[in-house]
């Protein structure tokens, strides 16, 4: 198995289970999410608790909650929504702090596709949901996550040129 590690604070951000299609020479990942219940679980044991003296919910008392399987997978945690002003001011600092992380052929492709990148996610800013890794660190890897038109299930982009692959 792989994991996804934020270069910049270690954070495992995503993993080989979620396949991903890049965008912008790889600058941008895009991986789909998915809705899914956790918790209350009902299982049928054939069992009949009014016939051996029980009560009908005898049962334990969970209940489902809903998550998003990328979000509870890696415990990203979800950040405020940004103004353009404070949206650019975050990725100029991203920039800034990944670049000199990068080698050097990473550094021309990241110079060279960043600015459509960027443009790519102000088209659709009042549509994002910002996330970062656990450690919830200032200068992490951004994750952003939106719904495509007609979906029920959210679409994630994270800046694949920032993600370190470790083997597990």
């Amino acid at each position: 198995m792989l994991v996804y590690q934020d270069l910049l604070t270690g954070d495992e951000l995503l993993s080989d289970s979620f396949p991903y299609k890049e965008l912008f020479d790889g600058i941008l990942w895009e991986v789909e999410g998915k809705w899914v219940v956790q918790g209350a679980v009902e299982v049928n044991i054939g069992a009949n608790p009014s016939a051996e003296g029980g009560e009908d919910d005898e049962g334990v008392d969970d209940q489902a909650v809903k998550v998003v399987d990328i979000v509870d997978t890696f415990r990203l945690q979800e950040q405020p929504p940004y103004d353009k002003k404070t949206f650019v001011a975050r990725i100029k600092n991203f920039i800034k702090t990944l670049t000199p992380k990068l080698d050097e052929e990473n550094q021309v492709k990241f110079k060279k596709n960043i600015e459509a990148a960027t443009k790519h996610l102000l088209s659709k800013l009042s549509d994002l949901q910002f996330f970062v890794g656990e450690s919830m660190h200032d200068d992490s890897c951004p994750v952003v996550a939106y719904y495509k038109e007609g979906a029920t299930d959210p679409t994630f982009l994270y800046f694949g040129i920032a993600l370190k692959e470790v083997k597990c």
